[in-house]
């Protein structure tokens, strides 16, 4: 069965540590790296450490994992073209470039012309990829698409806070969204096992369909089709440099971890 691209979703908030993000994805075996410009407009920052954690971790017991705070930054706080060359210049793998509202749960703080502005940027810079939301204004998507035709391949992705809908009703977003990228991304929060088993049963009734797709979920169940994306002839898996138990209770999964499971599912093919 053919092999979907593993893309590695960048850590870090600065350019520097999403470089050095890249160079491990690059030795992990990664095919493409995905660069989140809009965390470029946040710090992050840890909370104040919990007395009951800082106990259990003295006893020889696992913490619990803390989220990270990310802190607004102002908008004039990022160099836009300086990023854009320095990422450029810096990271050997294909780039998606990606600048995700804060409706779709991303950080970028100006209006939304800035923030086409800043995606018409990424494509003119020359990236091998650009993600495109599916909601943006029509006019405006358009114009995007004309700039990224014959230069960068575009990602058309949905973000949803809320828990996935019928398998059906997944397939019918899937292919309405057939003309607005090279690949649809479809992503949803996942509570346990039903909303894995929908996202599951969308991917496997949009096999032998043509379609370029990249089904998951943020939450428990989230990474069952990322896990399973050979056998769901899923174009696309995105993945991580993060370790840890709490990465697949987000619904992620680690790159090298993720080619492993592969492997022993036998997935991978010479």
């Amino acid at each position: 069965m053919p092999r979907p691209l593993i893309c590695v979703t960048l850590r870090g908030c600065t350019v520097d540590e999403m470089l050095k993000d890249a160079a491990m994805a690059t030795a992990a075996g990664a095919d493409m790296v995905e660069v989140r410009l809009d965390k470029l407009w946040v710090v992050e920052q840890m909370p104040e450490p919990d007395p009951a954690e800082e106990e259990a971790e003295r006893e020889g017991r696992r913490p619990n994992y803390v989220e990270p705070n990310f802190i607004p930054q102002p908008l004039d706080s990022v160099d836009v073209q300086g990023a854009l060359e320095s990422l450029k210049q810096g990271i050997d793998l294909p780039v998606v470039l990606t600048c995700r509202p804060e409706r779709q749960q991303g950080h970028y703080p100006g209006e939304e012309g800035q923030r086409i502005e800043v995606l018409s940027a990424a494509i003119k810079s020359g990236v091998s990829w650009i993600d495109l939301e599916v909601d943006i204004e029509s006019k405006a998507r358009r114009s995007l698409m004309d700039d990224a035709s014959g230069k960068a391949k575009v990602v058309a992705s949905l973000h949803s806070s809320e828990n996935p809908p019928s398998a059906s009703e997944i397939i019918h977003d899937v292919e309405d969204s057939s003309d607005d990228g090279d690949i649809i991304k479809i992503c949803y929060r996942s509570s346990g096992r039903h909303d894995g088993l929908r996202l599951f049963e969308a991917a496997w009734g949009l096999r032998g369909s043509g379609a370029h797709y990249a089904i998951m979920g943020l939450g428990w169940g989230g990474d069952w089709t990322r896990i399973h994306a050979p056998l769901l002839e899923q174009a696309l898996v995105y993945t991580t440099m993060d370790k840890g138990l709490h990465i697949s209770r987000q619904g992620r999964i680690n790159a090298s971890d993720l080619q492993t499971a592969w492997q022993l599912l036998e997935y991978e093919t010479a």
